[in-house]
């Protein structure tokens, strides 16, 4: 016992000591609050009475699972009764950007708004009056009327390290200047229907009525506008989305100088490269943004992209996964000409594109067309059975070839459906165009069993990539 107890004593005092020390390594948010706490606002406004709507929507998501899972920071309202009286609700935060009443907030917050009113944690309350949002980014801009305010400082979200400490000051549910803080969980993240936002992933606790608000790293300067929570419930799970703030200044500059977005486009239907793809391509790995069409006329087609080439980089930037292609072209300003490098047949090739100006939404036809009644040759070593295009076939579908797939067995692998007319094989970066059943048979016949191949399939107005691994030992 004489001599447990001393060891004992001692394993006590270093254990409080590397407490202690640890104690001490934690950071420090209180001076970030002073400085930068007065800085960021509570907004709230006011709305007539309207049509209920149910639960809040996502533009572009209709799954009510994904739904649940991202939405926006807005709680769920219940629908005014009869001769009810205009509804003031506190929806979110924001932050001063110039001395002269600018702020920043997301779209969703001042959507829809009949009043705007911005309070202060000083309790001061100004109406504000909206000069500019876009949808697309979910970034706000409005102003009140005074001056001498004292606006945040901004940081470079490029330089951020997954893991570094990050803290939100904003108002949710209504509490003001509420203070969390936790750390970068990822970088460059991609969010359903998010085309042009890479997102920053923290653990910060983020809740209704954070919106809007700042994302701060420890030199308490703005990295971040607080936009997106991943919730089965609405409230924090551990998983919270920023908008960087390098993107949403250069919407407000657009905003304010302009009253809306210019974005670039070059007309090409995408789709990601997968690692099946990059073996079927001959690309060492699975990158870039894979061309499935490219819209007749477009600046894509005036520059020489074709169906098949995969886009590797843009105007000097690498596009590792297909998403990073719309943030790049929409962050190209209409009329630029820019570099693409892109991979065709096994080499890489240098296009010029001029980029055109995205007026609108397009949404590719995903109708299942009818087969066209053609004979029919037995299954093939894929399991499916295709028949001839005739002329007149291929004039209504705008092809100079290709094959229809007139049924799908059970056994088959091939992700095809009846009615899918198939363009090319791609094979070790080998591209072959469809002309004929016997063809398509005989190249399909020459394969290794274990082979890895892509078909371009014409599925209605959309064109997209089909890969299959391994075939039957005969058809």
């Amino acid at each position: 016992m004489s001599i447990t107890r001393p060891l004992a004593a001692l394993w006590l005092a270093a254990f409080c000591a590397s407490a202690i020390a640890q104690a001490r390594d934690l950071p420090d948010f209180t001076r970030l609050v002073d400085e930068q706490g007065a800085s960021v606002v509570n907004i709230s406004t006011t709305q007539a009475p309207r049509r209920p709507s149910g639960a809040p929507q996502v533009p572009g998501i209709e799954d009510e699972e994904v739904l649940e899972f991202f939405r926006r920071f807005i709680p769920r309202q219940q629908p005014p009764g009869p001769g009810a009286r205009p509804e003031s609700r506190s929806l979110g935060s924001g932050f001063i950007i110039s001395a002269d009443g600018y702020i920043l907030t997301n779209a969703h917050v001042v959507e829809g708004a009949d009043e705007i009113n911005v309070r202060f944690t000083d309790k001061r309350e100004f109406k504000a009056k909206v000069i500019g949002a876009d949808r697309r980014t979910d970034i706000a801009v409005i102003k009140i009327d005074t001056n001498g305010l004292h606006p945040v400082r901004f940081g470079d979200p490029s330089k951020l390290k997954v893991g570094e400490w990050v803290v939100a000051i904003g108002a949710p549910f209504g509490f003001e200047n509420t203070v969390t803080a936790g750390i970068v969980s990822a970088k460059g993240r991609s969010l359903p229907q998010e085309n042009f936002v890479p997102f920053l992933q923290t653990d910060v606790a983020i809740n209704p009525g954070n919106s809007g608000g700042p994302l701060f790293n420890m030199r308490g300067e703005v990295v971040g506008i607080n936009s997106q929570i991943y919730s089965r419930t609405g409230g924090f799970m551990g998983l919270s989305f920023a908008i960087p703030i390098d993107v949403a200044l250069d919407i407000q500059k657009q905003l304010r100088e302009k009253g809306r977005v210019a974005r670039g486009r070059i007309g090409v239907v995408i789709q990601e490269v997968t690692r099946d793809l990059a073996t079927s391509f001959g690309l060492d790995r699975p990158r870039g943004a894979l061309v499935n069409s490219v819209e007749k006329g477009s600046p894509a087609d005036k520059a020489g992209v074709e169906a098949t080439d995969i886009i590797v980089s843009f105007d000097g930037k690498a596009v590792e996964n297909s998403s990073d292609l719309p943030r790049l072209v929409g962050a190209t300003r209409p009329g630029a000409q820019a570099s693409m490098e892109v991979w065709r047949k096994g080499a890489t090739r240098k296009l010029a594109v001029t980029v055109a100006e995205l007026q609108e939404d397009r949404i590719a036809a995903t109708d299942k067309p009818r087969a066209p009644k053609q004979a029919e040759a037995p299954p093939n070593r894929l399991g499916i059975v295709v028949a001839e295009l005739s002329a007149e076939q291929k004039k209504g579908l705008g092809l100079a070839s290709g094959i229809v797939v007139t049924d799908v067995r059970p056994e088959s692998k091939a992700d095809v459906r009846k009615g899918d007319v198939l363009l090319t094989l791609v094979h070790k970066g080998q591209h072959t165009e469809l002309r004929s059943v016997e063809q398509f048979n005989r190249l399909l016949s020459g394969l290794d069993k274990n082979a890895v191949i892509t078909l371009q399939v014409r599925r209605g107005e959309s064109t997209a990539f089909v890969t299959i691994s391994g075939l039957t030992d005969k058809g």
